[in-house]
């Protein structure tokens, strides 16, 4: 027995596979290996996990052990599942399904995780079918694994059933629905989970990886008032001291518009990580605040005692932020000082940083010149950057190097059709719109939302659908008149259509962002910020429109669209009209 702790404890101490080997040979000659499963099982397991990960020589050894025990399948069976690649689990696991040996639920467990990580439906329901047929549904633990797999496989109402079936449910069980149904895009069953576990009298009391994953549904969902309950919970159950629930913290509070305490939660870091550090950067970086970020960077990276590195994902962050920001040579400094290769998103950023700034035949040369093959998002967003400056020859270009590609989104003929209309050139967009009905490409509709008290108000241009659609259009009549006294002209060049200019404006008062800002009005008390989520890029006489409307009746209004965030306060924006 003495023995057996001997080798034991000196398998613990192998870091490298000659040392396994040397082991190995030692345990054969001593007559050990082929006789006493538990240090053969020890060595098969310690061979297929990190920091060794030999699965070849793991499965070398596997294949000359006889008889085998379902431990052996299973020492491989944890090796594959954790591997980089996991579909070697499946493949094995029928091995164990044909032999003498009989699977326990730690083999059907390694099989699950191996199907949550390859997101197979396929395999989650077959070994469903063995659990149940094995008898193995008291186990907690391994409903909990099968119910990831689901949840991994996009099937969260399999995952649900099984939630609910569980006679037992423990704190990772919770968990695992709670983290499913953020990555399934329901964050705001997420967030009720989360209510529930919080209540008196629930058998499991959130932990930090569930604030965690309850911040990250505020932060989809955009909701301070949740996300602030979430951090308020974590307070008062001293769970916001782990680093990781400060770096969701900082992403929470970044995408529900409070930037101010994203950087406040990551000041009160005492060892900010490299999370940390990537979090408010592009935090600062979403919100215009590029100098910051930059400033911040260099603060990053400056000698100390514990040097952070940065990675793809900082550089990606930083150059946001010089490119939200209009900071041309700073992003170019970045970039040509770059520690690690770039990737295509590195050039984008850059691309996309020329582009704004109206430096569009350089923005081509980089396309053109870089070592990597442009994708066709980059052609996109210089095609981007032609629309903003309105050079017709630099989009038409462009256009032919998308048709070339086969891009046939309705971005790249939208984006084409308003050069031409910019330049008032209707032969040429109505040639472009009748390529998009005869390729039957059809345009995203513009859509803004308002969550209040959690129910989600959406509209669409010129909608009319919502329950209280004449005091929002009355109040749009109001804030017209109101708007107009301190200068407003409508902006009607953001039009692009061939008609008249009073027809323009009235197509202009009635836009998806501005029904969103009226309802938020008529809605919330005086003085509370008024948050509007839009899935496109606000359009210019929206942007005016909200600077006016903060001002003239005193409100903070905050817009989320999809490249980032505006604060509109006091008649300004914190994009400084650089977006």
């Amino acid at each position: 027995m003495a023995q057996l702790h001997l080798f034991e404890s000196l398998l613990q101490k192998c870091t490298a596979l000659s040392q396994i080997k040397q082991l190995q040979a030692n345990l054969t000659v001593a007559g050990v290996l082929p006789t006493v499963a538990a240090v053969r099982v020890k060595l098969l397991e310690v061979c297929s996990l990190p920091p060794i990960s030999a699965l070849h020589h793991s499965h070398l050894l596997f294949s000359h052990t006889s008889p085998r025990t379902t431990n052996d399948y299973n020492a491989l069976l944890r090796g594959f599942a954790s591997s980089d690649d996991p579909l070697q689990a499946l493949a094995f696991y029928p091995l164990l399904l044909r032999s003498a040996s009989r699977p326990d639920a730690l083999s059907l467990s390694f099989a699950l995780k191996a199907a949550a990580r390859l997101s197979d439906l396929l395999s989650s329901f077959q070994l469903h079918s063995q659990l149940l047929r094995l008898g193995f549904t008291p186990d907690s633990i391994l409903l909990t694994t099968l119910m990831d797999s689901y949840a991994k496989a996009g099937e969260l109402q399999y995952a649900e059933k099984v939630f609910d079936e569980m006679p037992k449910r423990d704190a990772a069980t919770w968990n695992v629905m709670l983290a499913g149904l953020v990555q399934g895009g329901r964050p705001n069953d997420a967030f009720k989970l989360f209510e529930q576990m919080c209540s008196p009298g629930s058998p499991a009391r959130p932990n930090e990886v569930t604030v965690i994953a309850a911040l990250s549904a505020c932060a989809q969902l955009g909701a301070p008032r949740e996300g602030a309950a979430a951090h308020a919970y974590a307070r008062t159950q001293r769970l916001d001291g782990d680093v990781r629930v400060r770096n969701a913290l900082i992403d929470m509070y970044s995408k529900c518009g409070s930037v101010n305490q994203a950087v406040e939660v990551f000041r009160s870091i005492e060892r900010p990580t490299l999370v940390s550090y990537n979090a408010v950067i592009m935090a600062l970086a979403l919100h215009g605040r590029g100098s910051e970020a930059f400033c911040l960077f260099k603060e990053m990276v400056k000698p100390a005692p514990e040097e952070i590195e940065p990675d793809a994902v900082t550089y990606l962050a930083v150059l946001s932020g010089c490119n939200h920001a209009g900071l041309v040579s700073e992003g170019l400094e970045i970039f040509m000082s770059m520690k690690i290769s770039p990737n295509i998103k590195h050039y984008g950023c850059i691309v996309d940083l020329l582009g704004r700034a109206g430096r569009l035949s350089e923005a081509y040369d980089v396309i053109t010149s870089m070592p990597l093959e442009p994708d066709i998002v980059l052609w996109q967003t210089l095609l981007g950057a032609c629309k903003t400056f309105g050079d017709v020859n630099m989009a038409e270009i462009v256009s032919k190097k998308l048709a070339e590609m086969g891009s046939n989104g309705d971005g790249d003929y939208v984006l084409l059709s308003n050069v031409y209309a910019a330049k008032e050139r209707w032969t040429e967009v109505g040639r472009v719109r009748e390529e998009m009905r005869s390729r039957d490409v059809r345009k995203v509709p513009g859509f803004s939302f308002v969550e209040l008290d959690g129910v989600v108000h959406k509209f669409l241009n010129g909608d009319k659908g919502h329950g209280r659609w004449r005091e929002i259009y009355r109040m749009l009549d109001e804030i017209v008149v109101k708007i107009k006294a301190f200068g407003y002209v409508p902006e009607t060049s953001n039009v692009l259509h061939d008609i008249g200019e009073e027809d323009k404006e009235h197509a202009l008062y009635y836009h998806s962002e501005k029904l969103a800002m009226a309802f938020g009005l008529i809605s919330t008390q005086n003085g509370q910020p008024i948050q509007v989520i839009k899935n496109l890029r606000i359009c210019g006489d929206c942007h005016v429109v909200a600077k006016l409307i903060s001002r003239a009746y005193d409100r903070v209004i905050i817009v989320r669209d999809r490249a980032r965030f505006h604060r509109f306060e006091g008649g300004v924006c914190s994009c400084n009209d650089y977006w």
